[in-house]
């Protein structure tokens, strides 16, 4: 019997565990979502909801903290730096888990996990990039304005020199 034993140990060491989870950390801080299996994306969420929690508040200890499971300084920027001013405002639920079917050479239900606030589908609250537009035909327009004394120009000159070459031939 397994009573009181809700730690899903992944058919692996402990040093194994670790290092995976680890690894599966780094991945999901750097890329934002990462495709697995539903039983390691469940010991993944349980791994980083709480580093990502620690993140909020960037204090050198924190950072150590963090460090220690990650062992990465690059995910550990990534996360103090981009990351975590996001979720900044959420009280945890950082990751989703939608189920994606079976892997084909095995059957293994597979699993997409990905941090909640960079997804721009599911997040309506987004806030979108202002980009401020010209409009088209005015540029153009200008654009075909000026352009055409300086092609007629160009066209001249091009003539010009073609007439020249043809005459130093000529003249050797």
């Amino acid at each position: 019997m397994r009573h009181g034993k809700k730690f899903n140990h992944l058919g692996r060491t402990s040093s194994h565990r670790s290092a995976l989870l680890s690894n599966m950390a780094c991945s999901l801080i750097e890329h934002k979502r990462i495709n697995t299996t539903v039983a390691k994306a469940k010991a993944l969420r349980v791994y980083v909801e709480p580093l990502l929690t620690k993140a909020k508040e960037d204090t050198t200890h924190n950072r150590r903290i963090v460090f220690s499971y990650l062992q990465s300084k690059e995910a550990v920027t990534e996360l103090f730096r981009s990351v975590a001013p996001k979720i900044a405002e959420r009280n945890g639920g950082y990751t989703r888990i939608i189920k994606t079917g079976f892997r084909k050479g095995d059957a293994a239900d597979m699993a997409l996990i990905e941090l909640v606030d960079f997804n721009e589908l599911y997040n309506p609250n987004a806030e979108e990039k202002k980009t401020t537009r010209r409009s088209r035909r005015s540029t153009t327009a200008k654009v075909a304005v000026e352009a055409a004394p300086v092609a007629e120009e160009k066209v001249e000159e091009a003539k010009a020199e073609s007439t020249d070459s043809t005459e130093e031939k000529a003249g050797e």
